[in-house]
């Protein structure tokens, strides 16, 4: 399975609930940082009544958090993103669309439809656990900081994200305290390598946002079953042959001809 592109994502309820968007409102907040956008996403989920439709990149760094819900609520929820962005210094802008006209529903990645292209079994694998992200400018400070997290601590890589301008970020998953623990060792190594950016811990995701995150396909496809050898097959070893040499006396010595 390819990994999902994070913009498409499902509805906190099912088929027979989910929402009608058609009088609901479209909020928007958008940062220069991946970790940044994940927090405000989180605080947005948090403070009101809306559902996250996704994430959009554009490149150069800007990544936007899509909500949808009724006017009141997305109006708090973009306030509430905007102040998260603004205490991590990387918000860029925000808006708030009052009951949007279809065309602009179909062309553009804020369609409720949109949720009925993800699997949603297929996350359970990484339900129950905290998400960390780490961002660097450069690739192998975040390769570095990758090994260096996966040896602190028990967690796992998921995923990683890039959103241009030289920013890459590494999504990492296990126990709160694991997670904190390896962050804080990545961004040291993150450090030592190149340039650290940002990062951020997430005790406890929200379906929405659980949804939302980007896992690798190893995470989210069955694993294969490891091949078993069986413990009893020994090898054996081959006796070697003795041959015996010839006795050097009963060699013939040839004859020298006389010219």
């Amino acid at each position: 399975m390819e990994l999902q592109k994070p913009g498409l994502v499902h509805s906190q309820h099912s088929h027979q609930t989910r929402k009608d968007f058609r009088d609901t409102a479209l909020g928007m907040v958008s940062t220069q940082s991946f970790p940044a956008i994940v927090g405000t996403a989180d605080m947005m989920l948090k403070s009101a009544g809306v559902t996250l439709i996704g994430f959009e990149k554009i490149g150069d760094g800007h990544c936007t958090a899509i909500v949808r819900g009724a006017f009141a609520d997305v109006r708090l929820a973009v306030q509430a993103g905007v102040d998260t962005a603004e205490q991590f210094g990387q918000f860029v802008s925000s808006t708030v669309i009052p009951r949007p006209l279809p065309n602009l529903e179909v062309i553009l990645p804020i369609n409720s439809r949109l949720m009925d292209l993800v699997d949603e079994n297929r996350r359970s694998l990484l339900s129950n656990q905290a998400v960390g992200l780490l961002e660097t400018r450069g690739f192998p400070a975040l390769v570095g900081a990758c090994d260096a997290m996966l040896k602190s601590a028990e967690v796992y890589l998921a995923s990683y994200e890039t959103i241009g301008d030289g920013l890459c970020t590494a999504i990492i998953r296990g126990s709160v305290a694991d997670v904190a623990v390896a962050v804080d060792i990545g961004m040291q190594e993150a450090e030592r390598i190149g340039e650290f950016h940002s990062l951020m811990v997430i005790p406890r995701p929200l379906d929405d946002l659980e949804r939302a995150i980007p896992a690798a396909s190893c995470w989210l496809e069955e694993k294969p079953k490891p091949l078993k050898v069986p413990i009893s097959v020994q090898e054996t070893e081959q006796e070697l042959e003795l041959v015996e040499l010839p006795d050097l006396a009963q060699i013939p010595i040839p004859m020298k001809e006389e010219i």
